[in-house]
């Protein structure tokens, strides 16, 4: 399970740096493959390749009705493999997509990771919090 956040700085050539504390399971998980796509919230998904294949096969699944979707989910994967250093290479147009430039979070989401542009998930979630809680969330406490 991967969980927690992770302030990251982009290199110039759109490379990410896994932390350590993730480097090490994602190797012996999925020895470094990985696979990255566009979520239409602004973000990007990162998954290791064995739960990213799980997925897909559900996403190829979906009915000609869900074709946008499959589009943004499938359309939009691209598999990537960490370097000796531990970094992945975010392409330019995943980049683009999602507005990512220098600063971006790492959110450890259980099975799988967001990246975020740093100002952009500071905006998404300060909007969720000024829109209250979801009534779905309304017995949950800790």
């Amino acid at each position: 399970m991967f969980q927690g956040a992770s302030a990251i700085n982009l290199d110039a050539k759109g490379r990410m740096s896994i932390p350590a504390r993730h480097r090490d399971a994602l190797a012996v998980q999925c020895e470094g493959r990985l696979t990255l796509t566009r979520h239409p919230h602004g973000c990007l998904l990162f998954f290791p390749r064995p739960v990213w294949e799980s997925h897909r096969e559900q996403i190829s699944a979906w009915p000609m009705s869900a074709r946008a979707w499959q589009r943004i989910f499938l359309g939009n994967a691209c598999d990537v493999e960490m370097d000796s250093a531990g970094r992945i290479l975010i392409s330019p147009e995943l980049r683009a997509a999602v507005g990512l430039a220098k600063d971006v979070m790492l959110l450890g989401m259980g099975s799988h990771f967001e990246i975020w542009d740093a100002a952009k998930l500071n905006d998404n979630e300060q909007e969720a919090v000024a829109g209250g809680m979801p009534d779905v969330l309304s017995n949950f406490s800790f």
